[in-house]
């Protein structure tokens, strides 16, 4: 085993913080329904206003990172070992067998994650969005402080939003699992802090040269 360097700085700081906010804005929402109190029932809808703003913000620096270092690279659909991955979680994992395919810095994501990532980004993230914003936007004051009440009904945005937040703490909920199937179950975890995974020697050999250019855009 070798260490490498899988995550860059902008990297980790994008996905704890989009996973703070995330979590946030799920125990904010679930306040202003009413679910429980923490804030208050204003305190929580401020609160998650802003969070929303905030994760709009870190969005739009995202795709940026993404498009312009070529990371969007990382989610491009393949079927090669789709089924074999599928088999490794739901019998190989539990006998000990080898992980089907192997990471590297050109390659961080197996098949079946590229898919789930993928859904997450082009999917189920433009869902809440679109729907919170829907949500948010629904009332609006003009120049003459005369409210306009948007055309579409509440109830159903109200809806959308609310299985899509769901949904997303499902999503959270089996990431933080599937995080635990590394060589280690907190190696995943020491690496997207870090940026350093230990990864086999044959990896390492075939990362050398995208290492060397992470090295260069770091200094």
């Amino acid at each position: 085993m070798k260490k490498v360097y899988i995550y860059k700085k902008f990297e980790r700081f994008w996905h704890w913080t989009q996973a703070a906010l995330i979590i946030f804005l799920a125990l904010t929402g679930f306040e202003v329904h009413n679910s429980f109190t923490i804030f208050g029932f204003e305190q929580a809808v401020f609160y998650h206003r802003i969070a929303s703003y905030m994760l709009l913000i870190l969005i739009a620096f995202a795709i940026f990172w993404h498009f312009t270092t070529g990371e969007w690279k990382q989610y491009v659909p393949t079927t090669k070992k789709l089924k074999e991955q599928i088999r490794y979680y739901t019998k190989g994992i539990f006998k000990g067998e080898p992980h089907p395919t192997k990471k590297t810095t050109l390659s961080k994501l197996n098949p079946l994650q590229i898919l789930t990532y993928l859904a997450f980004k082009v999917i189920l993230v433009p869902l809440i969005v679109i729907s919170g914003l829907m949500y948010m936007f629904y009332k609006t004051i003009d120049k003459n402080d005369v409210v306009i009440i948007s055309g579409y009904e509440l109830k159903t945005v109200a809806i959308v939003h609310t299985v899509g937040a769901f949904l997303l703490i499902t999503f959270l909920i089996v990431h933080v699992y599937m995080t635990t199937t590394g060589h280690t179950p907190t190696s995943n975890i020491k690496a997207m802090i870090t940026g350093f995974e230990n990864l086999e020697e044959e990896d390492k050999e075939n990362s050398e040269t995208e290492n060397k250019k992470n090295s260069i855009t770091e200094k």
